[in-house]
This record gives C-alpha cells, sequence and structure tokens, in this order.
C-alpha cells in the first residue's frame, strides 16, 4: 500500500512539474514573439513618434494603471491617442459615454487628435502593450485590463477573469467590444477563461489580424 501511495505521488508530481515546465516555455515563447514584433514594427513606431511630434509635440506614449493578474496594478502603454489633458476632460464628457457598467468609452471621443484618431479606430494604438508582454505582465490574448479606477466597480462575481494574464485581444474584442453590454463582456471573458485552448487563441489572433487590416483600410479610405 505505501508503495502504490508513493508510485500516485510521482505521478502527481511529475504531471505537476512538467505543467509548470510547459507554462514557463509558452512564456518565454510569448515574449521572444513579443519581442520580435517590436522589432518587425520599428518602422510603425518611428512613424507615430514623427506624426504626434509634429501634430501636437506631446510625448507619443500613454501610460496608465490597469488591474493585472491576481488584481496586482501594472502599467499598460498605447500610443497617445488624445490631447495632453485627456484625464482632466474627461468628466466634462462624462455624459457623452456609450458604454454601461463601470466603464467610459466614446467612440468618436472629442477629447481624440487627429491622428490619435486614425490610431485607436484601426487599432494600431496598441501596438505598444508588446512592452507588457515582454515585461510578463500580459499576454497576446487574455481579458482586456480595465483601468484601476473601473476595474475596483467590477462586481466580484467577475473574479476569475483576474485569474489569468490580461491579453492585447480577446473574445470581446473580435465579437464587437464595446458593441457589447458590459455583462455580455464579462460573460465572454469567464467563458474563454473556463475553454481556452491554443485552436481557441489561434482563431482570436487571427480574427484580430482581420479587424486590424480592415480598420486600417477603412481609415486609410476615409482620408482619401
Amino acid at each position: 500500500e505505501p508503495l502504490r501511495l508513493w508510485k500516485r505521488y510521482l505521478v502527481f508530481a511529475s504531471l505537476f512539474v512538467l505543467m509548470v515546465i510547459l507554462q514557463k516555455t509558452f512564456q518565454i515563447t510569448s515574449r521572444l514573439a513579443a519581442l520580435f514584433l517590436i522589432f518587425l514594427t520599428l518602422p510603425v513606431f518611428a512613424l507615430v513618434f514623427l506624426a504626434i511630434k509634429i501634430e501636437d509635440g506631446g510625448t507619443f506614449l500613454f501610460e496608465q494603471k490597469r488591474m493585472g493578474k491576481d488584481r496586482r496594478p501594472f502599467s499598460m502603454y498605447k500610443f497617445r491617442t488624445m490631447v495632453a489633458n485627456a484625464e482632466k476632460l474627461k468628466e466634462k464628457y462624462k455624459k457623452l459615454n456609450e458604454a454601461d457598467g463601470p466603464v467610459f468609452k466614446i467612440y468618436n471621443d472629442p477629447r481624440y487628435t487627429k491622428v490619435g484618431k486614425l490610431l485607436a479606430h484601426s487599432g494600431v494604438d496598441e501596438l505598444p502593450q508588446l512592452i507588457s508582454i515582454i515585461k510578463g505582465e500580459m499576454n497576446f490574448i487574455g481579458p482586456r485590463p480595465l483601468p484601476w479606477n473601473e476595474a475596483l466597480k467590477v462586481p466580484r462575481k467577475y473574479d476569475r477573469r483576474y485569474n489569468v494574464l490580461p491579453g492585447i485581444t480577446s473574445g470581446w474584442v473580435v465579437e464587437g467590444a464595446h458593441r457589447l453590454s458590459f455583462e455580455r463582456w464579462m460573460r465572454l471573458d469567464l467563458e474563454y477563461i473556463q475553454k481556452r485552448s491554443l485552436q481557441k487563441d489561434a482563431k482570436i489572433a487571427l480574427q484580430t489580424i482581420s479587424l486590424i487590416w480592415r480598420g486600417i483600410v477603412g481609415q486609410i479610405v476615409k482620408i482619401d
């Protein structure tokens, strides 16, 4: 009997170690992929930097405190799409909020700069979040991280969304993002965590690429 128990222990211990190794390998692979993509998109970073500097001379990166895995705070980066004092103007435009729940979102936000609106509506503004993947604070796919003050207002019944790293994209993003209700958003996040797989991640990734491409083409057409 002790020998049988010892064998079971060895099996479970081996499986646990294997899971840890696979998880670490996946994390390292994600970080290397993010680093590669940053090098690949350096011309985009350079063009955005120049466009923002030419328009208003301000900083080209926007940093914001968000809630990450295990409800820990982290700094998330985006290309700056709004005027420098956008956070101070938030209260002024609160009545224009188009999102429900504790979230604040205006599709044609009056705080957008001209360049910023193009970046936001094409999805290119999210590119700097590759930095957060390299830092181990985000993943390519996972629940979108909310601004800290908004995250604190999310009902605790949705806490499972903080069991995984937040992502640059998610099922919520490809299904319509802020066009969906807040409750639907949260349900999609919980569903992803429950049923996540490499196949599901690949599907979301392909849908996101298609979404960004259509967004870029749409903005180019508007300019023409």
